[in-house]
Formats: C-alpha cells, sequence, structure tokens
C-alpha cells in the first residue's frame, strides 16, 4: 500500500470514528501531507524518528514557525502514527518518543464589556442587514459560542421559553446554555425585521444567520463584519470572532461563575482548558491593584 491508501483510511476513521468536524479532518490531512511532501520514504511502514525529527526542525529553521504551529503538526502526525500502530499497520511508532516544542502559554486577548457595548452600539440598524449583524455579535458574547457553532445553529435550537439554546460543538457534542434577554431581543428581531424577508435557500430553511442570498454564512463572513465594526470604532485590539468567546468565559470568571460551569457552557471536554481564564483573572486583578493602588 502507497501513502494515499493510508490517508483514505485515516480520514475515514476521523470522520466516522472520531466524529472531528470537515475543517479539522482538513488541518490533519494538509499536515500530513506536509510531512508526505517532505518524507522520502514509500509508504509510513518505512518511516523512522530521525526523518520526523528532522521535519520539525525544519519547519522551525527555514519557515520560522512557531512553537504553537509545530506543535499542532506534531500532533497531526503523533495522531496518524498512533492510529497505524493500533490498527497494526506498523510494528512501532516513529513519532512517540519525538518530543513537542515547548510552548509559552500566550493569554488570549479580551473585550471589557465596554468595548462588547461599543461595538454592538456601532451596528447600523437602518442598514439592510443590521439587525442580523447586531444578534450576531449579541449571541457569540452571550453564549460564548464558537463561530463554526454560529454559522451552524439552527431555528430549531433555539428554546427561548426555557431561556436556552442548544449547541453543536466539536464532535458532535451537544450542550445547552442559557439565554439571557440581550440575546433572545436581539435574535427575534433580526428574525422578524430581517430573516422573514429573504428568498431562503431550500436547504438552509432551518439555519438561524442567513447571508444577503438566503443561505448559510461562512466564517469569513462573521470575521469580517467583527473586523470592520473594530475599525469603526477606532478599537486597536487585533479581535476576531473567538475573542468574544473569551471575553464571555473572563467576564463569568470575574463575576464569581464556577469553573466547571463555565467549562460546561463552552463545551470544554478538560477543565484544563477552561483553567486558562483563571490566568486571565490574575492578570485582571494584578492590573486593577496596578492602577488604583496607593502604593503601586
Amino acid at each position: 500500500m502507497i501513502w494515499a491508501d493510508y490517508l483514505t483510511s485515516y480520514k475515514n476513521f476521523l470522520k466516522l470514528e472520531k466524529s472531528l468536524s470537515a475543517n479539522t479532518i482538513e488541518a490533519y490531512m494538509a499536515d500530513i501531507q506536509r510531512f508526505i511532501n517532505f518524507s522520502k520514504a514509500p509508504s509510513p511502514v518505512d518511516v523512522k524518528p530521525i526523518e520526523i525529527r528532522a521535519f520539525i526542525d525544519e519547519l522551525d529553521a527555514d519557515d520560522g514557525m512557531s512553537a504553537h504551529s509545530q506543535a499542532r503538526i506534531l500532533s497531526g502526525i503523533k495522531s496518524f502514527f498512533k492510529y497505524l500502530l493500533i490498527h497494526d499497520i506498523i510494528d512501532s511508532d516513529p513519532s512517540e518518543l519525538i518530543e513537542t516544542p515547548k510552548l509559552s502559554r500566550k493569554l488570549p486577548t479580551v473585550l471589557s464589556p465596554e468595548e462588547i457595548d461599543q461595538l454592538i452600539e456601532a451596528v447600523d440598524l437602518d442598514s439592510e442587514t443590521g439587525y442580523r449583524n447586531r444578534a450576531i455579535l449579541e449571541t457569540l458574547y452571550g453564549c460564548g459560542m464558537r463561530v463554526s457553532e454560529l454559522i451552524n445553529l439552527r431555528i430549531t435550537d433555539l428554546h427561548f421559553d426555557e431561556s436556552y439554546v442548544k449547541i453543536k460543538g466539536k464532535g458532535s457534542k451537544e450542550r445547552l446554555v442559557p439565554v439571557g434577554r440581550c440575546v433572545k431581543d436581539a435574535i427575534t428581531l433580526y428574525i422578524h425585521n430581517y430573516r422573514n424577508t429573504l428568498d431562503i435557500n431550500r436547504k438552509d430553511e432551518n439555519i438561524l444567520f442567513l447571508n444577503r442570498r438566503g443561505k448559510k454564512m461562512t466564517r469569513v463572513m462573521i470575521f469580517t463584519i467583527i473586523k470592520d465594526l473594530a475599525a469603526k470604532i477606532g478599537l486597536k485590539k487585533t479581535i476576531s470572532p473567538h475573542t468574544f468567546r473569551h471575553s464571555f468565559a473572563t467576564q463569568l470568571l470575574e463575576g464569581g461563575a464556577d469553573l466547571r460551569a463555565i467549562q460546561e457552557m463552552l463545551g470544554h471536554e478538560s477543565i484544563t482548558t477552561t483553567e486558562l481564564y483563571t490566568h486571565l483573572d490574575r492578570e485582571y486583578l494584578r492590573d486593577t491593584i496596578m492602577r488604583f493602588h496607593p502604593r503601586s
């Protein structure tokens, strides 16, 4: 068997058994293909540890790639060879002893409640897509959604009588997140003032957020909306849809929310991921002392 045969079976494994999203699967396959292009081995059976080490070293030396990106690529390669080992395709894992590049923990950018308000208020409700864009911001911030979760949110996922939404996250795992009045009002206004006026594509009839042609929005469209609003208010921070998710979690923690509850609402599989926000909280406390304490 050649590389392509193994890649096909691995891709099916990620899709059917691991239930990973199409974007995640494509990222895995692209990283493995990058290694294949570097490797001189005719098949994964022939790969030696020294080849994988040389590949990671080249990423660092030639491309100047960050440690985080190197670690992500190595993780994909390790996952592939682990799959081959478990399925008795190889006798030993050539990536097993390859060390992951040391990572520095970079704290994500967050927005203050005042900055969130400025962005939402900057939406022009007199424009054709104003009510939609405002509902998008309120939903990102009010529910802590990933952008992929937002664009796939369905009308039938809204349970406003019980004040929650159902979110389908990574690995098709579903979670329930409470929604407040701001989110419910913004979505209701969007549906009545914009969505109901569209000629909706049949296959997207249950999708909540739609573009002007009545089709599901793309991730790029959401990024563009947020980038344009940030420029409009002169925001100096570099932000993305994920910034609203970080802000959601950080401000819940600052308000005294339980870390386990935040983990549940964010859909984190491990609480270790959620614990990042405790670092953000410490930074917030430190900044408060430095700004307001007379001896600072």
